[in-house]
């Protein structure tokens, strides 16, 4: 493991009871870097991203083979605090999840779970969080009004913005863009440009023009396989594999 890892996926396997979902993964993710991963639906992309946080255990029957390390320690040991976890490793859904409550308190709501309850300090990090996600300006004069007013793209920003609130250390994105127009779409994208100098960013997306547009590397998945990795840039321009590159050309998936 090279020093700058932030999270080493090695020979994970995923099981939903009987039936193999993920078979033999090993894949490395840098500090300050956006990684992709690409694959047609049902292939393994959002199974593997769940297992870097553990979303997977709240499914019945589900089990994990392997070992992924989250800052050289394995986050599926029995010692690991799960919650803690979640802290360090936030995640954004595909479809904007905001709480039924004020955009001020959506932001809050980690901290607050977490012992935080000094006013001026949650009104400091709420704004930080909103300005690292990109959404401050849009939403300043109406922090205390429903959440679920905002656009959905205003939304997904928001929930981007809850997700940093508890300062994690990676970002787990499935798909965060796919439920939103091109401009909105855009504003996710510049969003996930500026954070990455200070987070690990791993996104699930179909988009290929999107993979290539803001990752670093990008990981291909087939059939809940790993078929090639590597710096976005040559992946896309000179795949090492046919496979892959019939898959970025658009001639399957």
């Amino acid at each position: 493991m090279t020093h700058d890892c932030k999270l080493v996926a090695d020979n994970v396997s995923f099981f939903y009871g009987p039936s193999q979902a993920l078979h033999a993964i090993s894949l490395q993710f840098k500090e300050n870097r956006v990684t992709s991963l690409i694959g047609p639906s049902g292939c393994g992309k959002s199974t593997f991203l769940r297992c870097c946080n553990r979303m997977n255990d709240l499914i019945t029957g589900a089990r994990v083979e392997g070992s992924i390390l989250l800052d050289g320690e394995d986050i599926n040991s029995p010692e690991a605090d799960v919650v803690a976890l979640r802290r360090r490793v936030g995640m954004v859904f595909q479809k904007p999840n905001p709480f039924p409550k004020t955009i001020f308190e959506n932001v809050a709501y980690g901290l607050r779970v977490n012992g935080q309850h000094k006013v001026s300090e949650l009104s400091d990090r709420v704004e930080e969080s909103l300005r690292r996600a990109a959404i401050f300006d849009e939403v300043k004069d109406r922090l205390h009004t429903s959440a679920l007013g905002l656009s959905g793209g205003q939304q997904q920003r928001l929930c981007i913005a809850r997700a940093l609130a508890v300062d994690p250390h990676v970002l787990l994105m499935d798909e965060p863009a796919s439920a939103l127009d091109p401009i909105a779409t855009q504003k996710i994208e510049e969003t996930i440009h500026e954070l990455k100098h200070r987070l690990t960013i791993i996104i699930v997306t179909h988009n290929m023009q999107q993979a290539a547009r803001i990752s670093d590397r990008t990981a291909f998945f087939y059939m809940g396989e790993l078929i090639e990795e590597g710096e976005t840039g040559a992946m896309f321009t000179r795949p090492k594999l046919k496979q892959t590159e019939d898959y970025i050309t658009g001639r399957f998936g």
